[in-house]
Protein backbone atom coordinates (compact mmCIF):
# COMPACT_ATOMS: atom_id res chain seq x y z
CA UNK A 1 0.00 0.00 0.00
CA UNK A 2 1.17 3.58 -0.73
CA UNK A 3 2.55 5.73 1.74
CA UNK A 4 -0.06 8.64 2.73
CA UNK A 5 1.08 12.17 1.67
CA UNK A 6 -0.53 15.87 1.95
CA UNK A 7 -3.06 16.80 0.31
CA UNK A 8 -2.38 19.05 -2.74
CA UNK A 9 -3.12 22.59 -0.85
CA UNK A 10 -0.67 24.28 -0.47
CA UNK A 11 -0.15 25.60 3.48
CA UNK A 12 -0.08 29.09 4.96
CA UNK A 13 3.23 31.17 4.15
CA UNK A 14 5.96 30.93 7.16
CA UNK A 15 3.87 27.31 8.49
CA UNK A 16 5.98 24.26 9.47
CA UNK A 17 5.55 21.23 7.57
CA UNK A 18 6.00 18.44 10.28
CA UNK A 19 8.53 15.44 9.50
CA UNK A 20 6.96 12.32 8.98
CA UNK A 21 5.47 10.52 12.01
CA UNK A 22 3.57 7.79 13.64
CA UNK A 23 0.81 8.94 15.42
CA UNK A 24 -1.01 6.72 18.40
CA UNK A 25 -4.49 8.02 19.11
CA UNK A 26 -5.64 6.22 22.27
CA UNK A 27 -9.20 6.62 22.40
CA UNK A 28 -9.99 6.60 19.34
CA UNK A 29 -13.50 5.54 19.11
CA UNK A 30 -14.66 7.80 21.52
CA UNK A 31 -16.18 11.38 21.21
CA UNK A 32 -13.34 13.54 21.55
CA UNK A 33 -12.05 11.29 18.92
CA UNK A 34 -14.59 11.48 16.48
CA UNK A 35 -15.68 15.11 17.09
CA UNK A 36 -12.46 16.96 17.04
CA UNK A 37 -9.04 14.81 16.53
CA UNK A 38 -10.29 12.35 13.37
CA UNK A 39 -11.22 15.31 11.26
CA UNK A 40 -8.66 17.86 13.14
CA UNK A 41 -6.25 15.90 11.20
CA UNK A 42 -8.00 15.15 8.48
CA UNK A 43 -8.16 19.24 7.72
CA UNK A 44 -4.53 19.07 8.32
CA UNK A 45 -3.96 16.77 5.76
CA UNK A 46 -5.65 18.59 3.20
CA UNK A 47 -4.24 21.63 4.10
CA UNK A 48 -0.76 20.65 3.77
CA UNK A 49 0.21 20.62 7.34
CA UNK A 50 0.57 17.01 8.06
CA UNK A 51 3.76 15.36 7.61
CA UNK A 52 4.54 14.11 3.70
CA UNK A 53 4.59 11.02 5.29
CA UNK A 54 2.52 9.42 7.75
CA UNK A 55 0.22 6.87 10.04
CA UNK A 56 -2.21 7.26 12.53
CA UNK A 57 -2.57 4.29 14.43
CA UNK A 58 -5.97 4.20 16.52
CA UNK A 59 -6.19 2.05 19.62
CA UNK A 60 -9.00 0.85 21.84
CA UNK A 61 -9.72 -1.57 24.82
CA UNK A 62 -12.09 -2.93 23.01
CA UNK A 63 -10.99 -3.82 19.34
CA UNK A 64 -12.53 -3.03 15.90
CA UNK A 65 -11.33 -4.27 12.28
CA UNK A 66 -9.54 -1.70 9.94
CA UNK A 67 -12.43 -1.39 7.78
CA UNK A 68 -14.82 -0.64 10.72
CA UNK A 69 -12.25 2.76 12.17
CA UNK A 70 -11.89 3.80 8.70
CA UNK A 71 -15.71 4.14 8.22
CA UNK A 72 -15.91 5.51 11.61
CA UNK A 73 -13.49 8.16 10.51
CA UNK A 74 -14.96 8.96 7.47
CA UNK A 75 -18.44 9.69 9.07
CA UNK A 76 -16.87 12.11 11.76
CA UNK A 77 -14.97 13.84 8.86
CA UNK A 78 -18.56 14.49 7.10
CA UNK A 79 -19.90 15.28 10.38
CA UNK A 80 -17.65 17.73 11.05
CA UNK A 81 -19.50 20.69 9.33
CA UNK A 82 -16.24 21.82 6.92
CA UNK A 83 -16.63 21.72 3.48
CA UNK A 84 -18.27 18.71 1.60
CA UNK A 85 -15.75 15.58 1.76
CA UNK A 86 -13.39 15.58 -1.35
CA UNK A 87 -12.93 11.82 -2.21
CA UNK A 88 -9.64 12.20 -3.71
CA UNK A 89 -8.19 13.73 -0.35
CA UNK A 90 -10.31 11.18 1.60
CA UNK A 91 -8.58 8.18 0.39
CA UNK A 92 -4.95 9.98 0.64
CA UNK A 93 -5.97 10.46 4.71
CA UNK A 94 -7.46 6.70 4.54
CA UNK A 95 -4.64 4.80 3.49
CA UNK A 96 -3.10 6.06 6.81
CA UNK A 97 -5.48 4.84 9.26
CA UNK A 98 -4.45 1.67 11.16
CA UNK A 99 -5.76 0.08 14.51
CA UNK A 100 -4.71 -2.18 16.71
CA UNK A 101 -6.63 -2.83 20.53
CA UNK A 102 -4.76 -2.71 23.85
CA UNK A 103 -7.68 -4.75 26.07
CA UNK A 104 -5.01 -7.65 25.99
CA UNK A 105 -1.91 -6.17 26.23
CA UNK A 106 0.22 -3.38 24.25
CA UNK A 107 1.99 -6.43 22.20
CA UNK A 108 -0.34 -5.57 19.22
CA UNK A 109 0.18 -1.93 19.50
CA UNK A 110 3.75 -2.39 19.52
CA UNK A 111 3.55 -4.48 16.27
CA UNK A 112 2.13 -1.84 14.82
CA UNK A 113 4.35 1.30 15.44
CA UNK A 114 6.99 -1.33 14.16
CA UNK A 115 5.22 -1.77 10.65
CA UNK A 116 4.40 1.57 10.62
CA UNK A 117 7.77 3.40 11.13
CA UNK A 118 8.76 0.27 8.69
CA UNK A 119 6.82 1.89 6.44
CA UNK A 120 8.21 5.42 6.69
CA UNK A 121 11.68 4.52 6.68
CA UNK A 122 12.33 3.65 10.44
CA UNK A 123 13.65 6.92 11.92
CA UNK A 124 10.17 8.82 11.73
CA UNK A 125 9.21 10.60 14.93
CA UNK A 126 6.22 8.83 17.50
CA UNK A 127 3.55 10.64 18.83
CA UNK A 128 0.92 9.30 21.55
CA UNK A 129 -2.33 11.14 21.90
CA UNK A 130 -3.81 10.20 25.38
CA UNK A 131 -7.70 11.08 24.43
CA UNK A 132 -8.78 9.20 27.57
CA UNK A 133 -10.52 9.35 31.10
CA UNK A 134 -8.61 10.21 33.87
CA UNK A 135 -8.39 6.92 35.54
CA UNK A 136 -7.30 4.88 32.96
CA UNK A 137 -4.40 7.33 32.08
CA UNK A 138 -2.03 5.82 34.82
CA UNK A 139 -2.44 2.54 33.37
CA UNK A 140 -2.19 3.44 29.85
CA UNK A 141 1.07 5.79 30.78
CA UNK A 142 3.10 2.44 32.34
CA UNK A 143 1.71 0.05 29.66
CA UNK A 144 3.40 2.51 27.24
CA UNK A 145 6.80 2.48 29.01
CA UNK A 146 6.88 -1.32 30.01
CA UNK A 147 6.26 -2.05 26.15
CA UNK A 148 9.47 0.18 25.79
CA UNK A 149 7.42 2.53 23.25
CA UNK A 150 8.31 5.91 24.88
CA UNK A 151 11.93 6.50 23.87
CA UNK A 152 12.17 9.74 22.29
CA UNK A 153 8.74 10.23 21.69
CA UNK A 154 5.78 12.91 22.46
CA UNK A 155 2.60 12.86 23.80
CA UNK A 156 -0.35 15.02 24.37
CA UNK A 157 -1.99 14.60 27.55
CA UNK A 158 -6.39 15.65 27.56
CA UNK A 159 -6.90 17.82 30.68
CA UNK A 160 -7.92 17.81 33.64
CA UNK A 161 -4.49 17.17 34.73
CA UNK A 162 -5.71 15.66 37.68
CA UNK A 163 -8.25 16.37 40.43
CA UNK A 164 -6.32 18.14 43.19
CA UNK A 165 -2.84 19.00 43.41
CA UNK A 166 -1.87 15.82 44.87
CA UNK A 167 -3.42 13.65 42.11
CA UNK A 168 -1.65 16.09 39.75
CA UNK A 169 1.94 15.05 41.32
CA UNK A 170 1.36 11.68 40.97
CA UNK A 171 0.11 12.18 37.20
CA UNK A 172 3.32 14.44 36.69
CA UNK A 173 5.67 11.65 38.04
CA UNK A 174 3.73 8.78 35.95
CA UNK A 175 4.89 10.63 32.96
CA UNK A 176 7.88 11.49 33.83
CA UNK A 177 9.31 8.45 34.37
CA UNK A 178 8.43 7.40 30.43
CA UNK A 179 8.84 10.70 28.88
CA UNK A 180 10.86 13.64 29.12
CA UNK A 181 9.34 16.88 30.23
CA UNK A 182 9.93 18.77 26.84
CA UNK A 183 7.97 16.07 24.97
CA UNK A 184 5.09 16.14 27.28
CA UNK A 185 2.46 18.29 25.86
CA UNK A 186 -0.79 19.32 28.26
CA UNK A 187 -3.27 20.25 25.93
CA UNK A 188 -5.87 22.74 27.21
CA UNK A 189 -7.60 23.34 23.54
CA UNK A 190 -8.91 26.42 24.55
CA UNK A 191 -4.99 28.17 24.00
CA UNK A 192 -5.83 26.95 20.50
CA UNK A 193 -8.43 29.56 19.61
CA UNK A 194 -7.35 32.19 17.19
CA UNK A 195 -8.92 35.40 20.18
CA UNK A 196 -7.37 34.30 22.64
CA UNK A 197 -4.07 34.26 20.81
CA UNK A 198 -4.82 37.55 19.15
CA UNK A 199 -4.13 38.57 23.06
CA UNK A 200 -0.32 38.54 22.44
CA UNK A 201 -0.76 40.53 19.07
CA UNK A 202 -2.99 43.50 20.44
CA UNK A 203 -1.07 43.75 23.81
CA UNK A 204 2.78 43.44 22.34
CA UNK A 205 2.22 44.70 19.12
CA UNK A 206 0.78 47.67 19.66
CA UNK A 207 1.75 51.03 21.29
CA UNK A 208 -1.37 52.13 22.14
CA UNK A 209 -2.32 49.35 24.51
CA UNK A 210 0.53 47.99 26.76
CA UNK A 211 1.61 51.53 28.27
CA UNK A 212 -2.21 51.10 29.77
CA UNK A 213 -2.22 47.27 31.01
CA UNK A 214 -1.65 48.17 34.34
CA UNK A 215 -3.20 48.74 37.84
CA UNK A 216 -2.48 52.53 37.38
CA UNK A 217 -5.08 52.49 34.31
CA UNK A 218 -7.17 48.82 34.91
CA UNK A 219 -10.06 49.19 37.00
CA UNK A 220 -10.87 45.21 36.83
CA UNK A 221 -10.58 42.43 34.61
CA UNK A 222 -13.50 40.15 34.03
CA UNK A 223 -13.30 36.38 32.03
CA UNK A 224 -16.35 34.71 31.33
CA UNK A 225 -17.55 31.99 29.63
CA UNK A 226 -21.31 31.14 30.39
CA UNK A 227 -22.98 28.05 28.69
CA UNK A 228 -26.76 27.50 27.76
CA UNK A 229 -25.76 23.65 27.27
CA UNK A 230 -26.73 21.10 30.52
CA UNK A 231 -23.95 18.54 31.25
CA UNK A 232 -25.47 16.70 28.31
CA UNK A 233 -25.58 13.21 29.31
CA UNK A 234 -22.37 13.41 31.17
CA UNK A 235 -23.50 13.24 34.46
CA UNK A 236 -21.10 10.47 35.83
CA UNK A 237 -17.82 12.76 34.59
CA UNK A 238 -19.16 16.48 35.98
CA UNK A 239 -19.93 14.77 39.31
CA UNK A 240 -16.10 13.86 40.04
CA UNK A 241 -15.22 16.98 38.12
CA UNK A 242 -17.67 20.15 38.50
CA UNK A 243 -17.41 23.68 36.92
CA UNK A 244 -14.28 24.81 39.14
CA UNK A 245 -12.35 21.82 37.97
CA UNK A 246 -13.13 21.14 34.76
CA UNK A 247 -12.82 25.44 33.29
CA UNK A 248 -11.50 27.45 36.40
CA UNK A 249 -8.30 25.67 36.87
CA UNK A 250 -7.87 25.07 33.50
CA UNK A 251 -9.24 27.57 30.82
CA UNK A 252 -9.54 30.35 33.10
CA UNK A 253 -6.82 30.75 34.68
CA UNK A 254 -4.64 29.77 31.47
CA UNK A 255 -6.60 32.99 29.62
CA UNK A 256 -5.61 35.10 33.05
CA UNK A 257 -1.82 33.96 32.26
CA UNK A 258 -2.14 35.53 29.07
CA UNK A 259 -3.83 38.72 30.13
CA UNK A 260 -1.45 39.46 33.43
CA UNK A 261 1.99 37.80 32.11
CA UNK A 262 4.92 40.82 31.65
CA UNK A 263 6.43 41.17 27.67
CA UNK A 264 8.29 38.00 26.89
CA UNK A 265 11.97 38.80 26.15
CA UNK A 266 11.00 36.95 22.51
CA UNK A 267 7.70 35.55 21.27
CA UNK A 268 9.30 32.12 21.68
CA UNK A 269 7.94 29.32 23.24
CA UNK A 270 10.65 29.41 26.45
CA UNK A 271 10.18 32.96 27.23
CA UNK A 272 6.23 32.87 26.79
CA UNK A 273 6.09 30.21 29.28
CA UNK A 274 8.42 31.75 31.39
CA UNK A 275 6.40 34.74 32.08
CA UNK A 276 3.06 32.86 31.88
CA UNK A 277 4.05 30.68 34.96
CA UNK A 278 5.33 34.11 36.87
CA UNK A 279 1.57 35.30 36.60
CA UNK A 280 0.62 31.79 38.70
CA UNK A 281 3.59 31.85 41.19
CA UNK A 282 1.85 35.43 42.15
CA UNK A 283 -1.51 34.89 42.49
CA UNK A 284 -2.67 34.08 45.59
CA UNK A 285 -4.47 31.09 47.12
CA UNK A 286 -8.01 31.47 46.63
CA UNK A 287 -10.42 32.05 49.25
CA UNK A 288 -13.66 30.35 50.07
CA UNK A 289 -14.92 33.25 50.64
CA UNK A 290 -14.12 34.56 47.16
CA UNK A 291 -15.82 31.95 45.71
CA UNK A 292 -19.48 30.95 44.60
CA UNK A 293 -20.68 27.58 43.86
CA UNK A 294 -24.09 27.42 42.20
CA UNK A 295 -26.06 24.37 40.66
CA UNK A 296 -28.96 24.40 38.18
CA UNK A 297 -32.59 23.70 39.52
CA UNK A 298 -32.69 19.41 38.12
CA UNK A 299 -29.35 19.01 38.32
CA UNK A 300 -29.75 16.00 40.17
CA UNK A 301 -32.29 14.47 37.82
CA UNK A 302 -29.70 13.90 35.09
CA UNK A 303 -28.46 10.90 34.79
CA UNK A 304 -25.20 9.60 36.80
CA UNK A 305 -25.94 12.12 39.18
CA UNK A 306 -26.30 11.35 42.99
CA UNK A 307 -29.26 12.39 44.06
CA UNK A 308 -27.58 15.04 46.89
CA UNK A 309 -24.87 16.04 44.86
CA UNK A 310 -22.64 19.05 46.18
CA UNK A 311 -21.15 19.33 42.87
CA UNK A 312 -21.18 23.09 41.41
CA UNK A 313 -22.44 23.85 37.55
CA UNK A 314 -21.60 27.57 38.39
CA UNK A 315 -18.80 29.11 39.84
CA UNK A 316 -17.51 32.48 39.97
CA UNK A 317 -14.28 33.59 41.55
CA UNK A 318 -12.59 36.55 42.30
CA UNK A 319 -9.07 36.68 42.02
CA UNK A 320 -5.74 38.60 42.69
CA UNK A 321 -2.26 38.31 41.00
CA UNK A 322 -0.15 40.21 43.51
CA UNK A 323 2.84 41.71 41.80
CA UNK A 324 3.66 45.06 40.44
CA UNK A 325 1.60 45.43 37.88
CA UNK A 326 -1.58 44.26 39.45
CA UNK A 327 -1.61 44.98 42.86
CA UNK A 328 -4.75 45.59 44.16
CA UNK A 329 -6.84 45.04 40.94
CA UNK A 330 -9.18 41.89 41.37
CA UNK A 331 -10.34 39.29 38.18
CA UNK A 332 -13.38 38.39 38.08
CA UNK A 333 -13.96 34.71 36.49
CA UNK A 334 -17.01 32.97 36.01
CA UNK A 335 -18.51 29.96 34.33
CA UNK A 336 -21.92 27.53 34.17
CA UNK A 337 -23.95 25.36 32.58
CA UNK A 338 -27.92 26.29 32.05
CA UNK A 339 -27.20 30.22 31.70
CA UNK A 340 -28.82 32.87 29.96
CA UNK A 341 -26.50 32.87 26.81
CA UNK A 342 -23.29 31.28 25.58
CA UNK A 343 -20.28 33.81 24.95
CA UNK A 344 -16.57 33.40 25.74
CA UNK A 345 -15.94 37.07 26.73
CA UNK A 346 -12.98 38.94 28.23
CA UNK A 347 -13.36 42.51 29.47
CA UNK A 348 -10.89 45.28 30.40
CA UNK A 349 -12.53 47.50 32.74
CA UNK A 350 -10.95 51.03 32.66
CA UNK A 351 -10.45 53.11 36.18
CA UNK A 352 -12.40 56.28 35.81
CA UNK A 353 -10.89 59.71 34.97
CA UNK A 354 -9.57 61.29 38.11
CA UNK A 355 -11.64 64.41 37.76
CA UNK A 356 -15.54 64.30 36.61
CA UNK A 357 -15.39 67.60 34.25
CA UNK A 358 -19.46 66.64 32.81
CA UNK A 359 -22.50 67.74 34.76
CA UNK A 360 -23.66 65.98 36.77
CA UNK A 361 -26.89 64.40 35.23
CA UNK A 362 -24.30 62.79 32.98
CA UNK A 363 -23.62 60.45 36.11
CA UNK A 364 -26.59 58.76 35.50
CA UNK A 365 -25.45 57.66 32.36
CA UNK A 366 -22.10 56.42 33.79
CA UNK A 367 -23.66 54.37 35.96
CA UNK A 368 -26.10 52.59 33.52
CA UNK A 369 -23.72 52.25 31.33
CA UNK A 370 -20.39 51.25 33.58
CA UNK A 371 -16.57 51.84 32.82
CA UNK A 372 -15.21 51.92 29.60
CA UNK A 373 -13.88 48.60 28.55
CA UNK A 374 -12.33 46.76 26.16
CA UNK A 375 -14.35 43.38 25.03
CA UNK A 376 -12.59 40.43 23.20
CA UNK A 377 -15.26 37.82 22.26
CA UNK A 378 -13.16 34.46 22.41
CA UNK A 379 -15.26 32.24 20.77
CA UNK A 380 -14.85 31.53 16.87
CA UNK A 381 -14.42 33.53 14.56
CA UNK A 382 -13.84 36.29 17.50
CA UNK A 383 -13.72 39.60 17.61
CA UNK A 384 -12.36 42.61 19.80
CA UNK A 385 -14.80 45.81 20.81
CA UNK A 386 -14.32 48.78 22.41
CA UNK A 387 -17.12 50.28 24.86
CA UNK A 388 -16.99 54.21 25.53
CA UNK A 389 -18.82 57.43 26.15
CA UNK A 390 -18.86 59.90 23.66
CA UNK A 391 -20.94 63.38 23.34
CA UNK A 392 -24.47 62.98 21.37
CA UNK A 393 -24.77 65.79 18.72
CA UNK A 394 -26.80 68.18 20.09
CA UNK A 395 -26.84 71.94 21.69
CA UNK A 396 -25.98 70.56 25.14
CA UNK A 397 -23.56 68.29 26.78
CA UNK A 398 -25.18 64.86 26.69
CA UNK A 399 -23.34 61.44 26.90
CA UNK A 400 -24.11 58.51 25.00
CA UNK A 401 -22.66 54.85 25.09
CA UNK A 402 -20.42 54.24 21.79
CA UNK A 403 -18.63 51.41 20.36
CA UNK A 404 -16.40 50.24 17.42
CA UNK A 405 -15.61 46.51 16.81
CA UNK A 406 -13.33 44.55 14.94
CA UNK A 407 -14.73 41.14 13.52
CA UNK A 408 -12.28 38.25 12.16
CA UNK A 409 -14.46 37.02 9.49
CA UNK A 410 -14.80 40.24 8.62
CA UNK A 411 -10.96 41.26 7.76
CA UNK A 412 -9.50 38.41 7.53
CA UNK A 413 -12.05 35.84 6.07
CA UNK A 414 -14.54 32.81 7.32
CA UNK A 415 -13.44 29.81 9.18
CA UNK A 416 -11.91 27.98 5.93
CA UNK A 417 -8.91 30.54 6.67
CA UNK A 418 -8.37 29.94 10.36
CA UNK A 419 -6.99 26.18 12.14
CA UNK A 420 -9.43 24.17 14.63
CA UNK A 421 -7.81 24.73 18.19
CA UNK A 422 -7.35 21.22 18.13
CA UNK A 423 -5.80 20.99 14.69
CA UNK A 424 -3.32 23.92 15.82
CA UNK A 425 -2.20 22.65 19.01
CA UNK A 426 -1.83 18.92 17.25
CA UNK A 427 0.17 20.93 14.93
CA UNK A 428 2.41 22.67 17.18
CA UNK A 429 3.14 19.17 18.88
CA UNK A 430 4.15 17.12 15.37
CA UNK A 431 6.75 20.16 14.74
CA UNK A 432 7.60 21.08 18.49
CA UNK A 433 5.90 24.22 19.77
CA UNK A 434 5.77 24.33 23.18
CA UNK A 435 4.61 27.86 23.54
CA UNK A 436 0.53 27.56 24.27
CA UNK A 437 1.55 24.38 26.72
CA UNK A 438 2.20 24.20 30.14
CA UNK A 439 4.78 22.69 32.51
CA UNK A 440 4.20 19.96 35.48
CA UNK A 441 5.46 23.46 37.93
CA UNK A 442 2.44 25.36 36.18
CA UNK A 443 -0.48 22.67 36.60
CA UNK A 444 1.15 22.24 40.21
CA UNK A 445 1.26 25.90 41.00
CA UNK A 446 -2.40 26.33 39.77
CA UNK A 447 -3.71 23.05 41.69
CA UNK A 448 -1.89 24.91 44.88
CA UNK A 449 -3.79 27.88 44.54
CA UNK A 450 -6.84 26.10 44.34
CA UNK A 451 -6.55 24.13 47.43
CA UNK A 452 -8.07 26.66 49.90
CA UNK A 453 -11.54 26.27 47.99
CA UNK A 454 -11.33 22.34 47.50
CA UNK A 455 -10.48 21.46 50.76
CA UNK A 456 -13.47 24.38 52.14
CA UNK A 457 -15.68 24.73 49.09
CA UNK A 458 -18.67 27.09 49.93
CA UNK A 459 -22.10 25.32 49.97
CA UNK A 460 -24.04 25.29 46.13
CA UNK A 461 -26.74 27.74 45.82
CA UNK A 462 -29.44 26.56 43.66
CA UNK A 463 -30.30 28.67 40.39
CA UNK A 464 -32.57 28.68 37.88
CA UNK A 465 -31.96 27.37 34.15
CA UNK A 466 -31.74 30.83 31.71
CA UNK A 467 -30.90 33.24 34.69
CA UNK A 468 -27.26 34.45 35.37
CA UNK A 469 -26.53 32.51 37.79
CA UNK A 470 -26.96 32.74 42.10
CA UNK A 471 -27.41 36.25 43.29
CA UNK A 472 -24.86 35.74 45.30
CA UNK A 473 -22.16 36.25 42.37
CA UNK A 474 -23.54 39.88 41.37
CA UNK A 475 -22.98 40.71 45.08
CA UNK A 476 -19.16 39.67 45.19
CA UNK A 477 -18.34 41.64 42.20
CA UNK A 478 -20.38 45.04 43.50
CA UNK A 479 -20.00 48.03 43.31
CA UNK A 480 -18.65 46.69 39.67
CA UNK A 481 -20.95 44.81 37.81
CA UNK A 482 -21.05 42.05 35.43
CA UNK A 483 -20.94 42.90 31.43
CA UNK A 484 -23.27 40.97 30.56
CA UNK A 485 -23.08 39.93 26.86
CA UNK A 486 -26.93 41.41 26.02
CA UNK A 487 -25.57 44.47 27.91
CA UNK A 488 -24.08 45.83 24.59
CA UNK A 489 -24.04 45.54 21.08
Amino acid sequence: MSVATASASEPQAGARVPADQVIVLFGATGDLAKRKLLPGMFHLSRSGLMPERFRIIGTARHGIDLDEFRELARESVQGSGRRALDEGEWERFAESLRFAAVGDGFGDLADAVDAARGDLGGDAGLLFYLSLPPKAMAATIEGIGAGGLGDGARVIIEKPFGTDLDSACRLNAELLAVFAEQDIYRIDHYIGREAVQNLLALRFANGMFEPIWNRNHIDHVQIDIPETLSIEMRGSFYEETGAFRDMVVTHLFQVLGFVAMEPPTALEPKPLGLEREKVFDSMSPLRPENVVRGQYAGYRDEDGVAPDSDTETFVAVKAFVDNWRWEGVPFFLRTGKRLAESKHLLTIAFAQPPRRMFPLDCDQIVESFGRDHLSFELGEPGSISASFLAKVPGPTIQLGEAHMQFSYADTFGGPEQALDPYERLIHDVMVGDRTLFTSSDAIERLWQISEPVLQEPPPVQVYEPGSWGPEAAHQMIVPRRWHLPSDHV
